[in-house]
């Protein structure tokens, strides 16, 4: 037998004694998914009894997330308030989700998304500079989008956020 040959009989002899364990890959991506999976949604109703007529939730926590629906100007029993003013509509709007935010322990400093619907994008740009007070430290990203209409016609402006909290 050759040199070669010996070689490579002993390494295949020692292949099928002890046999080759090649660990199986780890997938991180489906690892992560499947911890997001397990996770429980924390759901929050500002006014619950508004919430549950008109079918959906204010806010959804998951993880470090939080899914916040699109709040506007009304009250406590789902009446339009500030009717007639997109600037007093916008700033109960962002009351609102001050209180969702703080319910969860976040802050407008945790904001990552914020989207804005409003019926008149003109009146809107020119009070925008409001958000300076409520951003101190970084704007989010987002999307500006002037609608035809919101859920009832006096609404104005409807803001909706995501928020995420880092370690």
């Amino acid at each position: 037998m050759t040199r070669n040959g010996l070689i490579a009989t002993t390494l295949l002899t020692a292949t099928f004694l002890f046999g080759c364990t090649v660990p199986e890959p780890v997938d991180e991506t489906a690892a992560s998914q499947d911890q997001q999976v397990t996770e429980t949604p924390e759901y929050f109703l500002l006014r619950p009894e508004v919430e549950r007529a008109y079918g959906y939730t204010h806010a959804i926590k998951i993880g470090k997330d939080i899914k916040i629906s699109g709040a506007v100007s009304m009250d406590d029993q789902g009446n339009p308030t500030a009717v007639g003013d997109l600037e007093q509509q916008m700033r109960n709007a962002y009351s609102d989700l001050d209180k969702v935010l703080k319910h969860y322990g976040y802050s407008f400093d945790d904001v990552i998304v914020e989207n804005i619907y409003t019926t008149d994008m003109a009146k809107f740009l020119e009070v925008a500079a409001y958000r300076s007070s409520i951003y101190t430290k970084n704007f989010p990203t987002g999307t500006w989008v002037e609608v035809k209409g919101l859920a009832l016609p006096e609404f104005q402006i409807e803001i909706e956020l995501e928020a995420h909290k880092s370690n």
